[in-house]
């Protein structure tokens, strides 16, 4: 392996290319690692995020060193298993090689090392192999589960008013008997309203949690005279029964995941860790007070800070230094970062990427410096 120097190799880009408005816009540094590989072979189970990890020092400035613009952040190119990602030392580029020789978008097996390469900046195509964006495994039930609910959208909602005769709570393929307006709406997710959460600064209510139950399919409209609807349990997770809310199932969600700065400068806190936890780690999903009508969307990558504690500076009660206020505001400590996966009007849920200490309910999420 080559040595490698950051000097002439350190990218900056305008972060007004990535859709940072003019007045928040910075050149975003994106540093190679010191001792960054000239290669990588690109193996099943890899992410763009760990493969760029082992490329720079903030594996989430990846779209900057592919080179992406706007418009291939909003359709991300993929890249497939036996393709080889390397390092472009002359200008600061990370580029996708195929061996010479290889089948298909996956690529040729065997030692890779020796073989020629066929320089690309990208590889684009479609495939259940394609190498993924971030790890989804952990993030896939926050995908289509509604888990928070904001302002009206509790007000006239579908409930279920009676179960199959004889049952009190609903089991899959049992009868479900639902009054309200359904909206044109066929499919439906079942729903109970859990607490409200609190803005940790303003301690406003912002969204109130809520219970995922299960699915409901529409099996007979109401008849005219009545407002009564006849569904089927096509899913249970929790048991359902009478009270509980319905929610029309929402579309399938956007998983070409692209990490990028928001839109414009956020100061977010985290409101709460999934799973009721006091703690929160790698791979670990939270909710933050800041949501798309703050300028975050799909892929916005924010650091994660504990908060700096005020304390008292004995020295300054005592005329020392002159500096007189005694009560002092520690600085904040970065200590990870914050993929941001699903977005509310004031409500985010992100997946702590990396980490070097726990994440707490009340630390800080902001823009990338």
């Amino acid at each position: 392996m080559k040595n490698f120097s950051t000097v002439g190799a350190r990218l900056l880009v305008a972060s007004a290319i990535y859709g940072v408005t003019a007045a928040s816009a910075q050149a975003l540094q994106c540093d190679f690692r010191p001792n960054a590989p000239d290669q990588h072979v690109v193996v099943k189970g890899d992410t763009l995020w760990d493969i760029s990890g082992k490329f720079l020092e903030r594996p989430w400035c990846w779209p900057q060193v592919w080179g992406m613009n706007r418009e291939e952040i909003r359709n991300p190119h993929w890249i497939y298993p036996g393709q080889i990602v390397y390092l472009d030392r002359a200008s600061g580029r990370l580029r996708l090689g195929t061996p010479v020789g290889a089948r298909g978008a996956g690529g040729a097996g065997g030692d890779p090392s020796g073989l020629r390469l066929s320089p690309q900046l990208r590889m684009e195509g479609l495939g259940k192999d394609a190498v993924q964006s971030i790890p989804t495994g952990d993030i896939e039930p926050f995908l289509s589960q509604p888990l928070i609910i904001e302002d009206d959208e509790l007000q006239n909602a579908p409930r279920i008013i009676a179960a199959q005769e004889g049952h009190v709570f609903l089991g899959k393929d049992e009868k479900a008997y639902v009054r309200g307006d359904l909206k044109d709406g066929t499919s439906f997710q079942v729903f109970r309203p859990g607490k409200p959460l609190k803005d940790p600064v303003t301690k406003a209510v912002i969204g109130q949690e809520a219970f995922y139950l299960g699915t409901l399919k529409l099996t007979a409209a109401a008849k005219p005279g009545s407002d009564v609807h006849t569904f089927l349990v096509a899913t249970a997770k929790e048991e359902m029964g009478k009270g509980d809310l319905l929610m029309q199932t929402p579309p399938t969600p956007m998983r070409n995941y692209v990490p990028h700065p928001p839109e414009r400068k956020v100061d977010a806190a985290v409101v709460a860790i999934y799973g009721g936890v006091s703690h929160a780690g790698q791979n670990q999903v939270v909710s933050i007070n800041r949501g798309k009508l703050d300028g975050l969307d799909i892929g916005s990558v924010l650091q994660l800070y504990h908060k700096g504690k005020t304390v008292t500076d004995p020295g300054a009660s005592k005329g020392w230094h002159n500096l007189g206020n005694p009560q002092v505001k520690l600085p904040d400590e970065e200590v990870g970062s914050l993929f941001i996966f699903r977005v509310f009007k004031h409500i985010s849920y992100g997946l702590i990427m990396q980490v070097t200490e726990p994440v707490e309910v009340g630390d800080v999420a902001k823009s990338p410096e």
